[in-house]
């Protein structure tokens, strides 16, 4: 990581320092050159700020992976990476703290995948707000910078992930209106917030995914917006611009996306591997050694080799 861009984080964090802006001026966002220095670990498609576009055939693939698969590759990551659309290049050792949970779950029979779009917001500081408002009414968007401002930026596929730093009280990012707005922006992406939502008898009608901490009644307040697609934290984890969200009943994964190919394509190979090994089980010849983990026999073993490429090749190929 170079000197300015190190430099460029730490401001960040600070909240109201100078940065070079952007054709837009986002508040402090990103430059895209920024950007795609801080995610170069990441080759495949970006969006036009430089945020990573991991593709979305990867990402229905990876709604059928597992917290555990999710878990593991994680933690194993730090070889190469994969090909068109996850990106390639060195992952720089295990990824440990990409998972937190404490979440309200809103509908737990709803996988959420996505790609995160960032957002911050800190304690309301009258000299900070001024400085944020001044600088997003230079470029054109508006006289007030708050929660809609980065909600009328959403893709489809996004995941709007929103540090609130656990506030609940005047930490509402979105009710049933702005609820119902993001899930046709974001085509039912997803919603995930440090912080409160409010109306949740009318946004659990709604099927979004969508994970908090509280809910209140209180519209959001005494809050100033000081980050859009920036580093973030959720709990525990660190949160960049375009990690693939994905959620279960359980929390939340934060995939750095130049490993979204490697992790589901290991995935794979494990739903392969517990498919053939059922199918053995349903033979009622073996003992459960016999066949798992790994079948001992050289025999079963070319059985299962033979198996999981001809699977996988049908996977894949979809």
């Amino acid at each position: 990581m170079t000197k300015r861009l190190l430099v460029t984080l730490a401001a960040l964090s600070a909240a109201a320092t100078l940065l070079p802006a952007p054709a837009r001026a986002q508040l402090h966002s990103l430059t895209k050159e920024q950007m795609t220095e801080l995610t170069a670990q990441y080759k495949g498609d970006r969006f036009p700020d430089g945020r990573p576009k991991v593709s979305d055939t990867l990402m229905e693939r990876a709604k059928g992976m597992s917290a555990e698969e999710v878990w593991a590759g994680l933690n194993q990551a730090g070889g190469a990476g994969g090909g068109a659309g996850g990106g390639g290049g060195r992952g720089g050792g295990a990824y440990r703290n990409q998972y937190e949970d404490g979440f309200h779950v809103l509908h737990p029979n709803l996988k959420l995948v996505g790609r995160a779009f960032t957002v911050q917001f800190m304690p309301a500081r009258p000299d900070v707000d001024a400085y944020v408002n001044a600088r997003g009414q230079a470029a054109g968007l508006g006289n007030r910078m708050y929660n809609q401002t980065a909600i009328d930026m959403l893709q489809p596929g996004d995941v709007l992930v929103v540090d609130l730093f656990g506030k609940v009280d005047g930490g509402t990012m979105v009710g049933d209106n702005l609820f119902y707005y993001i899930m046709k922006t974001t085509k039912t992406g997803g919603l995930v917030v440090d912080g409160a939502v409010r109306d949740l008898e009318g946004i659990s009608e709604m099927m979004m995914p969508a994970y908090f901490r509280r809910t209140h009644p209180s519209a959001i307040a005494n809050v100033t917006l000081t980050g859009i697609n920036v580093p973030v934290r959720i709990g525990n984890v660190t949160v960049l611009p375009g990690d693939m969200v994905l959620g279960d009943p359980e929390g939340i994964y934060f995939v750095p996306p130049h490993l979204v190919q490697q992790i589901v394509d290991n995935a794979d190979t494990i739903h392969v591997h517990d498919e053939w090994t059922r199918k053995k089980f349903d033979e009622g010849k073996y003992k459960s050694s016999d066949i798992y983990g790994s079948p001992k026999d050289p025999a079963l073993q070319k059985e299962y080799q033979e198996y999981l490429k001809k699977r996988l090749d049908e996977i894949r190929k979809k």
